[in-house]
C-alpha cells in the first residue's frame, strides 16, 4: 500500500512538471539559506565548547565607577582578584590569571618570527582550559618564570620542525622582542580551535612578570588592588548556581576595596558564562575575539523566517492545484477510498517534495558554500550543524525537529482540503473552496509580504547606518595612512627620540610622502586610562577619568586635528625619561570635565594626575578614537616616544610600490634588525565595523530569498484566484472588458494584501531597528522615506509578480473558458 502511495505520487508529480517545479524550487531555496545561515550560527553558538570544563569556567568583568558615573566597563581588573575570590569562597575551586604581551618577535639563533600572539598565564590555565600539549608536562609547563608553551604552527615555524617530533625542542630556548633573558621551551600545545575566543600562538608562565631575574619586575602582577591590568578566569565546583556566588560579590568589593579608599572607584564585579564571552562582549579592553549576539540571533530569525515562507508556499501553491483535482479526489471516493487512505496519498506527495527540496538544498549549499565562507570569512561546512552550542545541540535537535515538523504541516493542510471535497458535488461540477480557505490563504500571503516588508526596512536601516558612520566626520582626517610596525626590537635609550625623529624627517624627503609621525595608540585602537586627574585648585578627594596616549611631534597636524588653542608639541616639550615631562595636550571633552570656560581659559593652567603636575600647553576637537558605537571620551595626550610606539607615514597613491619600498629602505637604516610591516590605518580603522557590515550583507542577500520565495507564494494565490474566475473574466471580455480592465480587476485584491502587510510591518520593523540602533552612540533616524520606499517597492514587487497571471488570463480566448456553459 505504502509504495503505491508513493507511486501514484510520483506519477502526479510528473505530470504537473511546471506546479512541481515551482514548489520543488521554491523549498529548495528555503531551506538552503536556512541550512547557510544555521551553519553559521551553530559555529558562533559553539565557541569555547570543546573545553571541558566549560559549563564551569567564567570570567570576571569589573565596572568601575567616580562620582556615580560608570568610567569604565571591562574585562580588565586587578591582579589579586582571582586569587582573593579563591581564598574568599569554597566554591572558587580554581583560577588563572592571564596577561597579553601582544603580537611580539621570537629570535632563535638569527631565526626572527614576527607577529607572535603571546598571552602570560598561571600553569592552572593548562587544566582549566582544553588546550591539549602534544609534548611537555600539564602540570608543570609553566610554573616558572621564563618557560613558555608554542602552538604547533608555531614550532614548526621557530624550528623548522617537520616530522611531528614537538619532544625535541622541549629545553630549547628562544629570546622574546628585546628582553635579554632567553625563554625555555617546556611544551607544545595545538593549534587554538577556530571558535576560541582566546587566540594565541605562544603561552609564557605568567610569574615571568614579577619573578626570577626580571630586571623590569612587575611586582603589582602578583597580588595588588590598585594596578588594574589583568584578566581573570575562574572555575567554580561543578553545579554551583554562578549568579547566588555573583550576589556575595558587593561585599568581597566592600571587603578588599574599602568603597573607594583603596583604587580610588567604586568597583562591581561580574562573572560571565564562559560560553557567553564570544557573542555577548560590550566590554573595554576585550582580549578575546568577539562577535555580534544581535547579527547571530537576527540571522537566526530570518532563517526561520525563509524556511516559514517556504513551508507557506508548498501550502498555498497545493491549494491553488486543488480544483484540478478535485475530480480526481471524488473519483477515488467513488470508488471506495477513504479520507484517511486520501490523507495519506497526499501527505506522501508532501513527503517526496521536501525529500527532494532537501536533496536540492544540499547541492545548493555545496556549491555555494565557497562563496559563503569568502562572505563570512570562516572556512564552515554542513558538519557545523552538529556541533555542541550554548543550549547543548539545541540546533541540531530544532533542525532536525524543524524539518519534520514542516513536511508534516505543510503537507497535511493540502491533504486535509483535498480529501474533504464531497464527490457528489465535484462530479456534478458544483465544488467552490470554502470562505474558510480563502481566508487563511490570505493570511498567509499577509505574513509573507509583512515579513518581506520588514526585511526591506531592515536591510534599509542597516545599509543607511553603516554608510552614515563611513561618512561621519572623525574629527581627524585617517585617509591614506600607512601604518609602519614599531621597532621594537630595538632598545630605548636616550638616544631614541633623536633617532625617531631623524627617520620621520628622512621620510618626508620621500616625493610621496606628506609626513610621519609616531604614537603609542593608533586610532581605533584602545588607549590608556587615568582615573586619578583634578585641577590644581580641587582638594584631592576630587577624581576625574580621563583616557590617554603619547604621541610624537607633528602627530595633531598630520592628522589634522585643530588645534582649538594654545599651541602643538615643540622638540623641547620631549624627554626620555616620562617623569621628566610635564606640558600636555588635551581634547575639548577633557577641558569640559574639569570645568574650564572654554579652550582659552584652560592654557596655562596646571592639573595632577595622581600626584604629577602637568602644564596644558594645547586644546584640540573632540575626535573618534574607536568606531561610533561609542561616544568620545575626555583624552590627554602625552608628548611621549616609545620602542612600541606606531609609525604613520601620510603618502598619496602614485607610485605606492615604489614608495613603500623608499619607506622600507630607510626603516631598515635607522631600525636594524627590526621586521618592517605594514598596513593601511582605513582599512584597520574599519575593521571595527566588520560584524555590522557582516549582518548587512548577510541580511541584503537572504532577504532577496525571503522575497523571491515570497513571490512564489503570491503567485500560487493569484493562479488560485485567476482558476476561480476563469468564466467570470471570459464574460467580462465578451461584454467588452480591456485587458487592462482584467488585470486591475484581478490585481487589486492582492495589492489590498501587501498593503495591509506593509501596515502591519512598518511598527515592527521600526520598534526592532530602532532596538539594534541603540548599539550606537551616533546613530541614524529612521525615516519616514524608508518606510515608503519599502512599501512601494513591495507593492511593485507583487504587481510584478501577479501582472504575469493576471495578462495571461486576460488575453485568453474567452470561448475557452464558456464552451462549458
Amino acid at each position: 500500500m505504502i509504495k503505491n502511495y508513493f507511486k501514484t505520487a510520483w506519477r502526479n508529480l510528473w505530470k504537473n512538471k511546471t506546479f512541481s517545479f515551482i514548489n520543488i524550487a521554491g523549498l529548495a531555496i528555503g531551506m538552503a539559506a536556512c541550512l547557510l545561515i544555521l551553519q553559521y550560527v551553530s559555529f558562533k553558538l559553539s565557541y569555547d565548547q570543546f573545553n571541558k570544563n566549560a559549563a564551569d569556567i567564567y570570567r570576571v568583568y569589573n565596572d568601575r565607577y567616580q562620582n556615580g558615573k560608570l568610567i569604565q566597563h571591562g574585562t580588565i581588573t586587578y591582579s589579586a582578584i582571582g586569587k582573593a575570590l579563591q581564598d574568599d569562597y569554597p566554591e572558587v575551586i580554581n583560577h588563572a590569571r592571564v596577561e597579553p604581551f601582544g603580537s611580539v618577535i621570537i629570535i632563535n639563533n638569527e631565526k626572527k618570527i614576527g607577529d607572535q600572539e603571546v598571552l602570560a598565564v598561571d600553569n592552572s590555565f593548562l587544566t582549566m582550559f582544553s588546550y591539549p600539549l602534544i609534548a611537555g608536562d600539564v602540570n608543570s609547563a609553566l610554573k616558572d618564570p621564563y618557560t613558555l608553551i608554542l602552538s604547533k604552527t608555531s614550532a614548526e615555524k621557530i624550528f623548522d620542525v617537520k616530522d611531528g617530533n614537538f619532544s625535541q625542542i622541549v629545553g630549547r630556548s628562544v629570546f622574546m622582542g628585546t628582553d635579554s633573558i632567553p625563554y625555555k621551551v617546556t611544551g607544545v600545545c595545538k593549534d587554538v580551535p577556530e571558535n576560541s575566543h582566546l587566540r594565541f600562538d605562544i603561552l609564557a608562565s605568567y610569574s615571568t612578570l614579577y619573578a626570577g631575574n626580571n630586571p623590569n619586575a612587575y611586582n603589582e602582577a602578583d597580588y595588588n588592588f590598585t594596578d588594574s591590568d589583568f584578566w581573570h578566569y575562574i572555575q567554580l565546583k561543578h553545579g554551583t548556581d554562578y549568579k547566588t556566588l555573583q550576589a556575595k560579590l558587593p561585599a568581597f568589593s566592600l571587603r578588599h576595596f574599602e568603597g573607594n579608599k583603596v583604587s580610588g572607584s567604586d568597583e562591581k564585579f561580574y562573572l560571565q558564562p564562559l560560553s557567553r564571552a564570544h557573542l555577548y562582549s560590550d566590554f573595554e579592553y576585550e582580549i578575546g575575539r568577539t562577535g555580534s549576539a544581535t547579527t547571530v540571533w537576527g540571522l537566526l530569525i530570518i532563517a526561520a523566517l525563509i524556511i516559514l515562507i517556504a513551508w507557506v508556499n508548498y501550502i498555498n501553491l497545493a491549494t491553488a492545484k486543488s480544483m484540478e483535482r478535485a475530480k480526481e479526489v471524488g473519483v477515488r471516493k467513488v470508488a471506495g477510498a477513504t479520507k484517511q487512505q486520501l490523507i495519506r496519498q497526499f501527505l506522501s506527495e508532501s513527503f517526496i517534495i521536501n525529500i527532494i527540496a532537501l536533496a536540492l538544498s544540499l547541492l545548493i549549499v555545496t556549491l555555494v558554500q565557497h562563496g559563503f565562507n569568502s562572505l563570512i570569512k570562516y572556512n564552515l561546512s554542513l558538519s557545523y550543524l552538529f556541533q555542541k552550542g550554548l543550549s547543548g545541540y539545541s540546533i541540531t535537535i530544532a533542525l532536525i525537529g524543524l524539518i519534520i515538523a514542516g513536511i508534516l504541516v505543510s503537507g497535511f493542510y493540502p491533504a486535509f482540503v483535498l480529501s474533504s471535497f464531497k464527490p457528489i458535488l465535484v462530479l456534478k461540477g458544483k465544488y467552490a473552496t470554502s470562505t474558510k480557505g480563502i481566508v487563511l490563504r490570505k493570511v498567509l500571503v499577509v505574513g509573507q509580504f509583512a515579513i518581506t516588508v520588514a526585511l526591506i526596512i531592515g536591510s534599509f536601516v542597516v545599509y543607511q547606518q553603516i554608510r552614515y558612520v563611513n561618512a561621519q566626520d572623525l574629527g581627524m582626517n585617517i585617509s591614506q595612512m600607512l601604518i609602519v610596525r614599531p621597532p621594537e626590537l630595538t632598545k630605548w635609550d636616550s638616544t631614541f627620540i633623536d633617532r625617531e625623529n631623524s627617520f620621520t624627517i628622512d621620510l618626508k624627503k620621500l616625493r610621496h610622502v606628506e609626513g610621519a609621525t609616531t604614537s603609542w595608540n593608533l586610532p581605533g585602537g584602545e588607549t590608556g586610562r587615568s582615573f586619578n586627574v583634578r585641577r590644581i585648585d580641587q582638594d584631592s578627594t576630587t577624581r576625574f577619568t580621563m583616557r590617554h596616549s603619547g604621541i610624537g611631534i607633528g602627530y595633531i597636524g598630520l592628522y589634522k586635528i585643530k588645534l582649538l588653542a594654545g599651541r602643538d608639541y615643540t622638540y623641547t616639550d620631549f624627554n626620555p625619561h616620562f617623569g621628566k615631562l610635564h606640558n600636555i595636550i588635551l581634547n575639548e571633552s577633557a577641558i569640559k570635565l574639569l570645568g574650564y570656560s572654554s579652550p582659552q581659559d584652560a592654557i596655562g593652567k596646571t592639573i595632577y594626575r595622581g600626584e604629577t603636575k602637568w602644564d596644558i600647553v594645547g586644546v584640540i576637537n573632540d575626535y573618534h578614537q574607536k568606531s561610533l558605537r561609542y561616544p568620545v571620551e575626555p583624552t590627554m595626550l602625552f608628548p611621549a616616544y616609545s620602542t612600541n610606539s606606531w609609525i604613520s607615514v601620510k603618502v598619496d597613491t602614485k607610485d605606492l610600490p615604489v614608495t613603500i619600498a623608499a619607506i622600507k629602505k630607510s626603516y631598515d637604516a635607522f631600525f636594524p634588525g627590526n621586521l618592517f610591516d605594514y598596513s593601511f590605518l582605513d582599512e584597520r580603522f574599519n575593521a571595527q565595523y566588520a560584524n555590522e557590515r557582516l549582518f548587512g550583507k548577510v541580511f541584503a542577500i537572504f532577504s532577496g530569498f525571503a522575497i523571491f520565495i515570497a513571490c512564489l507564494g503570491l503567485l500560487g494565490l493569484s493562479l488560485f484566484a485567476t482558476a476561480q474566475r476563469t468564466k467570470e473574466i471570459g464574460v467580462r471580455k465578451v461584454l467588452g472588458a480591456s485587458v487592462s480592465n482584467i488585470v486591475m480587476l484581478l490585481s487589486k485584491d492582492f495589492i489590498k494584501l501587501v498593503m495591509i502587510a506593509f501596515v502591519i510591518a512598518s511598527p515592527v520593523a521600526w520598534y526592532i531597528m530602532n532596538n539594534w540602533l541603540r548599539d550606537f552612540a551616533y546613530r541614524i533616524n529612521i525615516s519616514w522615506w524608508i518606510f515608503a520606499a519599502a512599501g512601494l517597492l513591495a507593492v511593485i514587487i507583487a504587481l510584478g509578480t501577479i501582472s504575469f497571471q493576471a495578462v495571461k488570463a486576460a488575453i485568453a480566448n474567452p470561448v475557452k473558458s464558456l464552451r462549458t456553459e
